[in-house]
This record gives structure tokens, sequence and C-alpha cells, in this order.
């Protein structure tokens, strides 16, 4: 049975997107640096502290190797007293600059990168969430939230340790390197010939034996996988007694990630034996060729110690760079993803918190004029096809149809999470596009059928229709929405947590408290979408009545299933295949006795 690894979370590091750094990258990571233009003293005196701290830490080869040699009266270093106490005090003068300066370099670092990262995420949620609709469609909440995560925690990795220890290498190799050629230019070519060829060896073995630890993981996955299908299925398994077939299955795929594993322990056995004859090799022949030098008097043993601290300085800048150009690989492949994000065109809500500020009212005329609509991710299929209706102020009109007939989507156009491609929606006369975005969703109030609850308080979960309301204005919208008193039978009253999307609540009380939402907000026009499709007798007859106390003065759209719920709608609007196929109220269109509705009233009836 075939198996593939899901991936339902955020990558990992090895996952995390790599691209090629080139002009066109540097440019598009450059964008993100603005973030850093508040705080760029800081950021600046943080370099200059980084800089000093390097150039600091090149010094101690220099105090070692003159140290020995003034224990042996041969310091030749005029800048360097030759006296043993005065050069230790110096060391430790110097020890404690670094000790210092590092302090205050990393505390900048950190600061600058935090505070640019927080305008970053700031930023990058809110333009996710005034997205349009349609960019959700396409795109899984757990990929949007790796943006939030993976992708901008490697961008701040990289401005926090990453760019500062880059730099940080490159000043010690090139210090390393002007230090090897000042010290001995014989030893310093030797150890260039035999450095480059450890790095591509380093590099290349290293990315090898990474693809194959990869290999190995993803199969240990699979293994998983077997174990959590066969646990979740135990009933299965022991009814069809295929214990000893399941057994076999995540032993052969034990097996594969034991060759994996044995094949990349040959592989990275070969490498670690390579590295260390070389390494300890390259050692040996500069200590060996060093010792020669020493012996004509070409070289004091100070300054072939001093040497080898400043080869070892060279040879760990060099190993480091690898890591760290992976490290800046990824971390402009996390910018690439964050930034289109930020380069999506989105809809036009403001950033400043405004209590239901309305400069538009809308007095609750609705009409539909000749609407056509396809959703932009299925534009091949025809959702509403010359749509035709109008709402007085005040007036309950009902939606009905088969599934797949459109009426959702009037919900959604009305209250604009897309506009449509043909005709027009007017509110009060007016075209839909004539109004801010917000005059309309603040006028209009949405009840659906799978009501969505915050993980908070009952209280918070209220007070998302309103903000700012007071205790009595909850207590009032709830007691209206039949709410207050199965809220008040809580322990802890308004202030019960919910759980995860309201799981703690049945759906009567869910759809109580999304009522008792609605009518905080008192919208001009509502929509009740199914609002009491999936509720048992009981819970429907309360929050029914809810719905009645809702719908009093407002313009409502009902979209309903249960045709028993809209007998009283002042107008019936019938669609199949997104078009209106019939109009009226329930005793007219009851009595077309070829018509849709009678029929889906029947087949009610009859179930």
């Amino acid at each position: 049975m075939a198996r593939t690894r899901l991936n339902s979370g955020n990558p990992t590091a090895e996952e995390l997107p790599k691209v090629k750094i080139n002009k066109e990258s540097i440019q598009k990571i450059s964008r993100l640096l603005k973030y850093i233009r508040p705080y760029r003293w800081k950021f600046i005196v943080g370099m200059g502290f980084l800089f000093l701290s390097s150039l600091v830490g090149l010094a101690f080869p220099a105090l070692l190797g003159a140290m020995i040699d003034a224990a042996q009266g041969k310091q030749k270093i005029s800048f360097i007293p030759s006296d043993i106490n005065s050069i230790g005090f110096i060391a430790f003068a110097i020890l404690f600059i670094q000790s210092f300066v590092s302090f205050f370099r990393i505390k900048l670092f950190v600061e600058v990168a935090e505070k640019a990262l927080a305008d970053i995420r700031r930023d990058t949620y809110f333009r996710l969430i005034t997205l349009p609709m349609n960019f959700f469609a396409n795109r899984r909440v757990g990929e949007l939230n790796s943006r939030l995560s993976a992708d901008l925690s490697q961008i701040q990795d990289t401005m926090t340790t990453t760019l500062a220890e880059l730099f940080r290498q490159v000043v010690l190799m090139i210090g390393g390197v002007a230090f090897l050629f000042t010290i001995s230019v014989k030893l310093t070519f030797l150890n260039l010939g035999v450095l480059p060829i450890l790095v591509v060896v380093a590099v290349f073995f290293g990315k090898f034996i990474r693809k194959i630890s990869r290999q190995a993981q993803d199969q240990l996955a699979i293994s998983n996988t077997v174990v959590q299908e066969t646990l979740q299925g135990i009933s299965n398994v022991k009814a069809f007694v295929n214990e000893a077939y399941e057994a076999n299955r995540y032993d052969k795929n034990l097996r594969e990630v034991v060759n994996i594993a044995l094949k990349g322990a040959t592989y990275r056995g070969a490498f670690v034996s390579f590295i260390i004859f070389c390494l300890f090799g390259a050692i040996v022949g500069v200590i060996w060729y060093g010792s020669v030098l020493v012996s004509n008097n070409e070289l004091s043993v100070g300054s072939l110690t001093m040497y080898i601290l400043y080869a070892v300085f060279v040879g760990a800048a060099m190993g480091g760079f690898p890591e760290l150009y992976a490290n800046v690989q990824k971390a402009v492949g996390s910018s690439e993803r964050v930034l289109e994000i930020l380069d999506e065109e989105n809809e036009p809500i403001s950033t400043q918190i405004i209590e239901n500020e309305v400069k538009a009212p809308i007095y609750g005329s609705l009409e539909f004029d000749n609407v056509q609509f396809t959703y932009p991710s299925r534009k091949e299929m025809l959702i509403l096809d010359g749509v035709s209706f109008n709402v007085n102020a005040g007036e309950k009109i009902a939606v009905v149809g088969p599934s797949g007939a459109g009426k959702s989507t009037i919900a959604s156009l009305i209250l604009r999470f897309y506009d449509p491609q043909g005709g027009k929606i007017l509110f009060d006369g007016t075209p839909s596009s004539d109004f801010k975005l917000t005059d309309i969703r603040n006028q209009i109030a949405i009840v659906p059928q799978d009501v969505l609850l915050f993980g908070g308080s009952i209280r918070e979960n209220i007070c998302y229709g309103k903000i700012t309301a007071s205790e009595e204005e909850i207590i009032e919208a709830s007691n209206r929405a039949n709410a207050h008193a199965f809220i008040s039978s809580f322990p802890e009253g308004y202030d019960t947590i919910v759980g995860e999307r309201g799981i703690k609540l049945s759906g009567g009380q869910r759809q109580r408290i999304a009522i008792a939402r609605a009518l905080l907000k008192d919208p001009v026009i509502l929509i009740l979408d199914e609002a009491t499709s999936s509720l048992d007798s009981e819970s429907e007859r309360l929050v029914q009545e809810a719905l009645e106390e809702l719908m009093k003065n407002r313009t409502s759209i009902i979209i309903a299933h249960r045709l028993s719920t809209i007998r009283e709608a002042d107008k019936i609007l019938v669609l199949e295949k997104g078009k209106v196929i019939e109009t009226g109220t329930h005793q007219e269109l009851i009595q077309n006795e070829n018509g849709l509705y009678r029929h889906l009233s029947q087949l009610q009836f009859d179930v």
C-alpha cells in the first residue's frame, strides 16, 4: 500500500525555501531593510561594536605569541611591551573590552532585529487579514501560518545572528590572512594551498550526507505514518486479523530506514576520516615546516604559535561560510514568500480601530440587477446567471433552492467578499461600488449555519459585534437572543471560555451567541445563512424565537433549506442553476403545481 509523507504543519529548517543569491534577490530582500530604518542608529552602533569586537579578537594570537617570545627574551614586535607581566595585563584589558563591546553588540542587534521583526509581523498580518476572500480560497491555513512563523523566524535568525556572524567571520578571515602573510609568507602559501581543497571537499560531502539524512527522515516519517494509521484503525486491523500483516509492513519500512542509515554512516565515516587526516595533516605540516624555519632562525617560537592560532581563525572562518551562506539563502527565500503577501492587493481597510464609524448610511433597500458571477478560482463555472430581485427596507426575503444553486454566493456578494463580473448590486439605489467597504460591512450582519466562535470567553465573542459594548448592552443583547439563561447557568457566566471554535458549547448555544453578537452590532441588513438547519427541535425553537427578535425592523435575507422557517417571508426567491426561476409568497408559490418550490415542499413534508 502506497504511503506519502503528509506535511500538515510548518516546514522544518531543511524544508525552508532556498534561492540563489543574485542582484534581483538582493533587491527584493532590501525592501525589508526599510523596517530597520527607524532603528538605524542603534544598528550602526551595533555594527561598530561588532567590527571593534572582531578586531580585538585578532589581537589575542599576537599577544600570546609575544608572551612566548618575551619568556625567551626574543620579543620583536615593537608596539607590544617586552615584559611578560605587561603583556598579560594588556591581554586581560583587551579581554575586558571585548566582553564589554560584545554585550552591547548583542543587546543592540537583538533589540533592532526584534523591533523590526515585530513591525514586519504586524504589517504582514494586517495585510494578510485584509486580503480578498479569493486569496484564502486558493491557500491553506498551514501555509499562510508558516509565513508568519517559520519564514519570519528564519529572517529573525538571520538578522540577529547570521549577518553579524558573517560580518565577523569576514573580518577575522581578512585580518587573519593579513597577519599570516606578515608573520611568514612561506607558511601562508603552504596553508592556502591546502585549506581551499579541504573546504570544497567538506561542502560537497556535507551536502551529500545531508541528502542521505533527509532520505532517512522521510523513510522514518513513512514508518510513523504506518503506526498512526494502524492505531487509528485498530478496530479494522483486529476485525480482519491483520496484526501480523501490519507488523511486517512496519518492519519492512524500518529495514529501509536502517539501510539508508548504514549507507549514510559509510559515507560519513569516510568523510570524517578524510577530514581528520587532512586537517591534522595540515597542522602537522605547518608545525613541521614552521619548526624548520625556527631551526633556521627565520621564525621565532612565539611567531610560530601566533601563526598557528591565526591559521585556526582563518580555517574556522572559511569552514563556517557554507552554513552561513545557506542560512542567508533561506532568509532570502523566506523574504520572498513574505513579500508575496505584502505585494498582494488588499481590501481598503484602515489600520485605525474606529467604532462602527459610518460615513454613508444605508437605509435597507437592496437590489440585484442582472448579476452574473463566477468564482475567480473556477472561472469556467457560472454560479449566478443574470440574477435580478429587489428588497425594500424592512422586508424579509427568503432564498431557497437545491444545493449549488448559488444561495450562499448571494450572501457573499452582499457583503462584498467578491464583486460580480456582470450586473450591479445597489443599496438604496446606489451601486455598492460607490460605498466604502467598511460602510457596507458595518451595516450588515450575518448569522451563518456553522457559527465560528473565537477561543476566548463568551463575553469576548458577543462583544465582537461591538468592541466597546457595556455590560448592560451585552446582557440586553443576550436576553433578546435567548442566551442569558444558559450563560448564567455556567459557574463563570460570561467569562466562560468557549474553547477552540466554540467546541465547549452546543450548536444551539453557539447560534444564540452569534445572534446576540448580531443584535449588539444593530445592523441595517441581516443575512441568515441556513441558521437553524443543523439544530434539534428544542434548540431550533429557541433560536427561531431569537431570530424573530433579531429580524424586527430590519431588511432580512433568509437563506434556508427548511422551508417551514420561511413561510412568513414577504417574498421568496427560488434559485436553480444560478437563475431565479420563481418569485412570490409561500401561498403563491405552493399553488404552482409544476413549480420547484412546491416540489421541494412536498419532499420535506414526505420526509
